[in-house]
């Protein structure tokens, strides 16, 4: 009789435990953001004829950005009625993102699809899985008078900025991706990645910048490289800012190719993907607004410039954010896991050829636009130095 009450008294304990689980894990990640007070910058946005063929080509990145990551900084900065300065752009498109061997992507096959046209292996960066090399954007551009540079929160050497330049098949190999750097048609990399690179030898070969006071105009035909930190950026004052690297790397590439066919510059937010890795909502909203202040200094740089097509979109979504609900003057909201997930992103576009970036899109048609874009078939080979 013993025996039988205290096997049913087991029993009991596991089903309330197992009801404990249940009812925790329906509400894991489950928290209350609080709605931002910030006005609407209303930026000046003009229109572009579809058929002008633009001389630069600037490609934002906010890694890991899916629609709810948008949503949840634009009420978090200023409310249900605020426009971040994405918001703004234009012309709207959905692409979609598997790589080649999972309905998911990871961001080097991401990187890859955009640098090259070509759909890869997760971890495989601008490489076949038969290991064959593939071609990048800015491999191809040097060859038609193009410069290219590439800024980065996390390392230069990390999968999204590596995709433009390497050719390996894993990210992780990251020593040996700082060494193709070196010798890539990249004519500016900021972003961090000090520990991965032998700083002697490039402060013998290239121009390097250690410092946020170092990011002030130069005058250097070599390659800039700039690592401020020893992996991923660390946000402090003494760092600079994604809106600081792109800055730069826009001034320099602009003046160093003015008797050039132009230039194309990659800009990443990074660590918004961190963020969502970690569930770390605090450290999402920073760096979306940094992400989202270096994008309206493109637009307004594009405005001015008349010249230049800026696009912006993400490799993926990742945690799996839910905006849920409004309760007592708060934001509900519920990350689902720290994974990517498959669902679909947005593409932003501005400036001439922004037309073609509607409807939906797969990954490598954001290669195969570009190129379209600035008639890359009918261009004169020709070297910019």
């Amino acid at each position: 009789m013993i025996a039988k009450k205290a096997f049913i008294s087991i029993l009991v304990i596991i089903f309330l435990t197992s009801c404990n689980f249940i009812f925790n894990n329906n509400n894991a990640g489950i928290e209350e953001v609080n709605f931002g007070t910030k006005k609407t910058d209303l930026l000046k946005i003009k229109s572009f004829p579809d058929n002008q063929t633009p001389r630069n080509i600037i490609l934002v990145i906010g890694d890991g950005t899916g629609i709810n990551q948008m949503t949840l900084a634009r009420l978090a900065i200023g409310g249900p009625d605020y426009r971040l300065s994405l918001d703004q752009m234009p012309v709207t498109g959905l692409m979609l993102i598997h790589s080649l061997n999972d309905i998911y992507t990871d961001s080097a096959a991401a990187g890859t699809a955009w640098a090259t046209g070509f759909k890869t292996k997760n971890r495989y960066l601008s490489m076949l899985p038969d290991k064959k090399n593939l071609k990048t954007l800015p491999e191809k551009l040097s060859e038609k008078g193009f410069m290219s540079g590439i800024v980065a929160t996390s390392s230069v050497t990390h999968a999204t900025p590596a995709a433009f330049y390497a050719h390996i098949d894993s990210r992780y190999k990251e020593i040996e991706i700082a060494n193709q750097l070196l010798e890539s048609p990249i004519k500016v990399a900021l972003g961090g990645g000090k520990e991965f690179f032998d700083l002697d030898k490039v402060n013998a070969e290239h121009t390097l910048l250690l410092s946020k006071t170092e990011l002030k105009s130069i005058n250097s035909k070599s390659k800039v490289i700039g690592l401020f930190d020893e992996d991923g950026i660390k946000r402090s004052p003494e760092k600079p800012t994604q809106l600081d690297m792109t800055k730069f790397a826009l001034s320099h590439l602009e003046q160093s190719t003015k008797n050039c066919s132009g230039f194309f510059l990659m800009s990443e937010g990074s660590q918004i993907d961190w963020a969502g890795h970690s569930n770390d909502t605090n450290y999402l909203i920073n760096e979306f607004i940094d992400f989202d202040n270096t994008i309206k200094d493109l637009i307004n740089f594009v405005t001015i410039d008349e010249n230049t097509l800026l696009i912006v979109t993400a490799d993926h979504e990742t945690g799996g954010l839910q905006v849920l609900k409004q309760e007592k003057g708060k934001i509900i909201i519920q990350w689902l896991n720290g994974k990517h997930t498959a669902q679909p992103v947005t593409v932003h576009a501005y400036g001439p050829g922004a037309n073609l970036f509607t409807g939906v899109m797969d990954n490598t048609e954001i290669h195969n636009k570009i190129l379209e874009i600035i008639n890359y078939k009918n261009l004169q080979k020709s070297k910019c130095s």
